[in-house]
């Protein structure tokens, strides 16, 4: 098995064991970048000599027991909306092409505690507005399963470049399903935390309310993992929440006897791909032979999730991006007449097309006369949303059903038709609205050779109960690699046999 086969936390132990060094398994995955990137584009940046330069540091911490953490040594990838000191943080937007953040996010601080080591920065949707990694400013990023489809978003480069072997985990942000959507398009696992879990300080703002940082990895152990390494109380966060425990790990059981879980049946209606249905269901019945109960039940308002969500998304993006003006940092007009014309000449040149749509959107709903009308009432929605959610959780432990209405579209295809791109969010969004957490994995494959992803939601803090059903889950089926993973992986033993056979 070569290094890049391993999962995060195999690889962390096999390092620890010296079985491995640091130095070589950042090197393996630099190779893999240099190999596969001009084909999947995963990475809006990647800095080889500082990987390299922190691999050595890690080492010698490994070795003098400074770093003792089951993924010291881990190479990783950051999305590009989470404040790296020192290294440059875009948003994929032309308007942060060259804004170096002074300070890290609080949960890249906390991974540099445990000794892991960056790679570099994820391309994503501009400001991670879109479900397609294709609003980038710096290119569209390819599903390694099949390079003519998407990979999901916004969090798009990190799931492709865990599900390309270009990194062992990665960080991503959901806003309204921006890890589980493209971890279900690229067959790896992701995990959406419960509101105010992992901090949101040094994550450049998208919708306050609804923003979370969660892990992206090949399967339910890492992301456990990589979920308790980033997990913390910060002073410097309002809404982070000081949790009793912030272990995960421990709920890596394979054991859901007695454990209740609730089947929406708005979830299985019209929209809903059949063969994603079929495996949702057989998914659903792997955990009854495990002796869960699983039931059907209503949960209502699913219809309404997402003009709430984008009217309270957009309302929030128009706020938070009034400070990109081209005055302090960021992209700035070459050509302007006056400071009001350089705001605006700035701000039309710097923003792309979707961007641009919801801040106007966002600026519609909030203002004078319209307000009440929208705004107000999307946060209405809002609350009966987490009601439902609230009255579905008295009765189950978890909530089971599709990440997305189908597996990966066509490049092009979403992009022309924007309302389409809104509605493969629809299982995602409401988990946002409500603050819950969620986890997206594989549970099978289309017709064609692409995953199908199985979400898996949780009450409030509760983020323990769909660890161990998916878990569960994960033991019925084997580790798909992609299509390009797999192609690289075979180069490299056939390369290895080449050289071996002509010493």
């Amino acid at each position: 098995m070569s290094i890049l086969e391993l999962t995060a936390v195999e690889l962390g132990k096999k390092i620890k064991d010296k079985e491995i060094t640091v130095v070589e398994a950042t090197k393996a995955a630099l190779e893999q970048i240099k190999a596969v990137e001009s084909d999947v584009h995963g990475y809006v940046s990647y800095d080889e000599e500082s990987a390299l330069k922190r691999a050595e540091e890690v080492q010698k911490g490994i070795d003098d027991g400074t770093y003792t953490g089951p993924l010291a040594g881990v190479p990783m990838a950051i999305k590009d909306n989470i404040c790296t000191k020192g290294y440059t943080t875009t948003c994929s937007s032309k308007i942060l092409e060259n804004f170096v953040p002074t300070y890290s996010a609080q949960a890249v601080e906390n991974l540099i505690k445990e000794g892991v080591v960056f790679l570099g920065k994820t391309n994503m949707d501009e400001f991670a507005m879109g479900s397609t990694t294709e609003t980038s400013a710096y290119g569209v990023t390819k599903n390694p399963w099949d390079l003519d489809k998407v990979p999901g978003g916004s969090s798009g480069g990190s799931a492709a470049a865990v599900a390309a072997n270009e990194c062992f985990m990665a960080l991503g942000s959901d806003t309204g399903g921006s890890i589980r959507q493209p971890a279900s398009y690229c067959g790896v696992t992701g995990i959406k935390p419960t509101y105010g879990t992992v901090s949101r300080y040094g994550l450049i703002a998208y919708g306050s309310s609804l923003d979370q940082i969660g892990p992206l990895a090949k399967d339910v152990t890492d992301c456990a993992t990589l979920l308790e390494a980033i997990a913390s109380h910060d002073e410097k966060d309002s809404t982070s929440v000081r949790l009793e425990s912030y272990d995960f790990t421990s709920a890596l059981k394979d054991d859901v006897k007695g454990m209740k879980i609730g089947i929406p049946k708005d979830y299985l209606g019209d929209g809903l791909d059949p063969e994603v249905k079929s495996a949702i269901l057989a998914a659903a019945d792997e955990l009854k032979k495990k002796d869960a109960v699983v039931e059907e039940f209503d949960l209502g308002l699913v219809e309404y999730a997402i003009p709430a969500y984008y009217v309270i998304a957009c309302a929030e993006a128009s706020s938070n991006l009034a400070r990109f003006d081209g005055v302090k940092y960021g992209y700035r007009t070459k050509e302007y007449t006056d400071l009001h014309n350089m705001y605006k000449k700035s701000r039309s040149e710097g923003f792309g097309p979707e961007v641009k749509r919801r801040i106007m959107l966002g600026s519609f709903v909030l203002s004078s006369g319209y307000y009440d009308a929208y705004y107000l009432k999307a946060l209405r929605v809002k609350a009966l949303i987490k009601k439902a959610f609230d009255d579905a959780f008295a009765k189950y432990d978890v909530i089971l059903g599709p990440a997305a209405p189908t597996t990966a579209p066509k490049l092009g295809e979403s992009l022309s038709d924007p309302i389409q791109m809104y509605l493969g969010d629809i299982y995602t969004i409401s988990v946002n609205l409500a603050g819950l957490p969620g986890i997206s994995l594989p549970c099978g494959m289309d017709k064609k050779g692409l995953p199908i992803g199985l979400q898996l939601i949780g009450d409030c803090f509760k983020e323990k109960n769909i660890i161990r059903a998916a878990y569960s889950f994960e033991k019925t089926r084997e580790l798909k690699r992609s299509t390009i993973a797999e192609e690289y992986s075979n180069k490299n033993a056939a390369d290895t046999n080449k050289s071996a056979g002509a010493q």
